[in-house]
């Protein structure tokens, strides 16, 4: 049986349009795979607000950013300070992650993984994520507004074509090399790479992290 999975990015969008798309494509659970569930630009997403809204609408809230983020705490995930999707994707935690939202899917959810980029091309929620899920029974959709969702395998022809990539006769034998080549060109132009200073939603979440410290010392007292 094919389950079907979807993403979303929030990008700029508000809090109820996001949450329409989720309504109107009936997702039961929402797996956040930031890294860093806060925005700074983006308040509403961080992730105590995000959770009680999409409660609201009785739609499940799931971090997995420990699991499926693009910034893992793994040194060994990082070659001279930039993250490599190979050996993310070489994880037990990642494998773990995975098998956590195909176990969802098995239960009945309707599932989307949510980062924050509008277009899942330049999203590690596709490049990463969603290229481990491909041929494995998940049929994968990505919410692009409310006209519009764009297939994974529709998403690669697009990849292919905008990174002007074509078979080499010689080296392409395998017919899955051409997308291969593609995610690996892909992931490597959008992979984290650490600046010596802290994000600024690592900041955010520092600080909201503190804050919550301190109100349940508060309520202990």
């Amino acid at each position: 049986m094919t389950n079907t999975l979807f993403t979303i990015g929030y990008s700029n969008r508000s809090i109820e349009d996001l949450i329409a798309l989720l309504k109107q494509h009936k997702i039961t659970a929402l797996c956040d795979v930031r890294s860093a569930p806060y925005s700074s630009r983006n308040p509403q997403f961080n992730r105590e607000i995000f959770k009680q809204s999409l409660k609201l609408h009785n739609i499940e809230y799931v971090f997995l950013g420990e699991e499926l983020g693009a910034r893992p705490k793994d040194l060994s995930c990082y070659i001279e300070g930039k993250a490599i999707y190979e050996k993310i994707a070489a994880t037990t935690l990642f494998k773990n992650g995975l098998e956590r939202v195909k176990h969802g899917l098995k239960k009945g959810y309707t599932l989307a993984l949510m980062c924050a980029e509008k277009d899942p091309m330049t999203c590690h929620r596709t490049i990463l994520i969603c290229r481990n899920l491909r041929g494995q029974d998940v049929d994968i959709q990505h919410i692009i507004d409310d006209q519009t969702t764009e297939t994974q395998a529709d998403l690669e022809k697009r990849l292919i074509a905008q990174l002007r990539l074509y078979p080499d006769m010689f080296k392409d034998t395998d017919p899955n090399a051409l997308i291969e080549r593609a995610y690996d060109a892909q992931g490597d132009r959008i992979a984290y790479v650490e600046k010596g200073e802290r994000e600024p939603d690592e900041i955010t979440a520092e600080a909201v992290e503190e804050d919550l410290e301190a109100v349940t010392k508060g309520s202990e007292a």
